[in-house]
């Protein structure tokens, strides 16, 4: 029995829709599942109701990106109350500066010499919420990079020349938003973020836990968010990101798992 609880669908930056998603879940063995999107909860119904055809646990999700402390951190929200009027109103917010933020960025490779259109861009994506990774993929699809890795170090990675920022909540506002509208947010990827220092200013607003178990972090930083969130009596969360089969990324689905005793211990919280 195993789970995966940070998954995206092509409803943000991954490649494969809510339901091939799901489908390739119960394939590959998993018993719940999160749909986790950035700055869009579009895909979850689609995806909630595949789960209930084939048998597939789906909790509704999303991750928001956040600006604040100097860097870039996600909180993912779980249980989301999807009708929550201010929720929606956010998500629209966030979502027209996500597609604000491609003209801009295309604007920047242009005067670079590169001609990507924002509207290929957006073509590709076929969403509201576009990202860096559409960018990269029609770069390489046009033929004016070599590969995705190098979109991003050379430039629209973050300090790389093309980077450009969008309409972002501070981490704080997020956690709010997610509790709000119901649900459990949680500090995604923090050895990513490398700002353990803000922990108790989010718990302190309402913070339900931590996602510990996750690949980019190694033994070592896997046990130090535990045992943080033993600490601050937060719930201990985990997920692979995965973004799609033809995402470019080499961890597939089912092979970076967390065990079904952290989704009880989830729904357990949702509930009380």
């Amino acid at each position: 029995m195993s789970a995966d609880l940070h998954l995206h669908t092509n409803f943000s930056d991954g490649t494969d829709t809510p339901e091939v998603l799901v489908a390739l879940a119960k394939t590959v063995g998993l018993t719940t599942i999160a749909v986790t999107d950035h700055d869009t909860a579009g895909g979850v119904a689609l995806a909630v109701a595949k789960g209930a055809e084939l048998g597939l646990e789906v909790i509704p999700g999303i991750e928001f990106s956040t600006d604040d402390y100097n860097t870039e951190i996600h909180i993912l929200g779980y249980f989301i109350d999807l009708g929550n009027a201010a929720f929606q109103e956010t998500l629209k917010k966030l979502q027209k500066g996500r597609q604000d933020r491609i003209y801009k960025m295309c604007e920047k490779l242009q005067k670079m010499g590169i001609n990507l259109q924002a509207e290929t861009v957006l073509t590709l994506a076929g969403n509201q919420a576009p990202g860096r990774p559409h960018v990269a993929r029609v770069m390489v699809q046009e033929g004016l990079i070599s590969n995705f890795r190098d979109a991003f170090r050379g430039y629209i990675e973050f300090g790389a020349p093309a980077y450009t920022e969008h309409y972002k909540m501070k981490a704080v506002e997020a956690i709010k938003l997610v509790l709000d509208a119901g649900g459990l947010p949680v500090y995604a990827h923090p050895g990513v973020s490398k700002c353990d220092q803000v922990i108790p200013d989010f718990v302190a607003a309402g913070l339900a836990g931590i996602e510990a178990i996750y690949p980019l972090h190694n033994e070592g930083q896997t046990q130090h968010y535990i045992n943080l969130a033993i600490k601050h009596g937060l719930l201990i969360t985990g997920g692979s990101d995965h973004h799609g089969q033809e995402s470019g990324r080499r961890l597939k689905l089912g092979e970076f798992v967390i065990d079904d005793k952290y989704v009880e211990q989830l729904k357990n919280e949702h509930l009380r």
